[in-house]
């Protein structure tokens, strides 16, 4: 099939940042798009053909969305699985499939698929409700992570609990209890695999969280450690994306233990907050990728260039309105540092506004010039 400059139309559901970051390869390779977001303000909506605008995890809206597109992916996994499932089956291409959604969508279902595939990840039990994981906590060694299954993101639903007390505040529904485990750091690696079977992953890149929001502040590429701890992570990788058959990209979230084993914390089959970086500092980026890998087209070189590391720009606490965006005109004359705004026009505390990265053959000069870069600009409203 001829992608470029011809009657092909890609769809994509899900019209936020990953959509936005993503379109921008679309447009270099002029192939058409399709973007389906609920918001009718979407980072996506300037950089798409067409734009509708509805509900993800409606059948109707998803399947009719579904039957204007010649291929079909998502920057988001909440979507409605039924009307993908009925997609594949009257022949269009999905990827990555609704098979492998199924595996992902759910974080009980997620985990249970590494206990089956001796995929190595922490101990965890699933609960119906936070109601039946109450009367089991006297079973349950603390301090654990609470997680709720479904509709967890950026930090949501996730919450370290300490004692009893602080599950007071949890909503009701389904759950999992997972071990505490000491860990060195958060590591991710990316895999990218086209329907031809060719794959590859980028370099491992460590990940440093705030201390409060349980979200990602710096990904640094490549990952401050050990080139065995390298190889395994990899290789890990690799056997988790080859388990879930996926296409497209595979982002696997990892931590490295204080002896150095890694554990399988979770994936997300779409382009990653952990891959931001390759925009700037890799031959080829994750979006670049990942049109690549869906269109069955051979896979860019995943080596970096230079020495990466992304600053996320998030809403400051206290502020919460029409967003203003105070000294990027500053960083603007910094070498090496590429801002990139996702258009949100509203921000709230720990709201994912952006992201900056910071290139330099210097490692330790990056990171230094990223601590800058996030204690001048601020997020805040008018």
């Amino acid at each position: 099939m001829n992608y470029f400059s011809s009657d092909f139309k890609l769809g994509i559901l899900g019209g936020g940042q990953l959509g936005k970051m993503l379109l921008f390869d679309t447009r270099k390779f002029d192939i058409q798009t399709y973007v389906l977001d609920p918001s009718d303000e979407a980072p996506s909506k300037i950089a798409c053909n067409k734009f509708f605008q509805g509900d993800l995890m409606d059948y109707e809206t998803v399947y009719n969305f579904g039957k204007q597109v010649d291929v079909l992916t998502f920057e988001i996994e909440l979507v409605n699985l039924e009307a993908l499932t009925q997609l594949e089956k009257e022949g269009l291409k999905i990827y990555p499939s609704p098979k492998t959604l199924k595996g992902i969508q759910n974080k009980g279902i997620q985990k249970q698929f590494y206990a089956d595939n001796n995929i190595p990840t922490a101990p965890f039990e699933r609960f119906e409700n936070l109601e039946s994981l109450k009367s089991k906590i006297s079973d349950l060694k603390l301090p654990f992570v609470w997680k709720c299954t479904e509709f967890g993101y950026d930090g949501n639903g996730v919450k370290v609990i300490r004692q009893a007390s602080d599950l007071d505040a949890l909503p009701n529904v389904e759950c999992i209890a997972e071990t505490m485990i000491p860990f060195k750091n958060e590591l991710a690696v990316i895999v990218c695999r086209n329907p031809s079977g060719e794959i590859k992953t980028y370099p491992v890149v460590e990940m440093e969280f705030h201390p409060e929001a349980n979200q990602v502040e710096y990904v640094i590429c490549p990952a401050r450690i050990d080139d065995k701890v390298a190889e395994k992570a990899r290789a890990i990788a690799l056997n988790v994306s080859e388990k879930f058959n996926h296409v497209g990209l595979l982002a696997v979230e990892m931590f490295q233990t204080n002896d150095d084993e890694i554990l399988v914390n979770e994936v997300a089959p779409r382009p990653h907050n952990s891959g931001h970086y390759s925009i700037e500092a890799s031959y080829t980026s994750q979006f670049e990728n990942h049109l690549r890998a869906i269109l069955d087209l051979p896979l860019g070189n995943t080596d970096s260039k230079v020495a990466g590391i992304m600053v996320n720009l998030v809403g400051a606490e206290g502020f919460s309105g029409d967003v203003v965006y105070e000294n990027i005109e500053t960083i603007l004359g910094w070498n090496g540092v590429t801002p990139h705004i996702y258009g949100k026009k509203q921000t709230r505390p720990f709201r994912k506004m952006g992201h900056v990265t910071i290139v330099n053959e210097d490692m330790a000069e990056a990171r230094r010039i990223a601590e800058q870069v996030k204690n001048t600009i601020k997020v805040i409203s008018i």
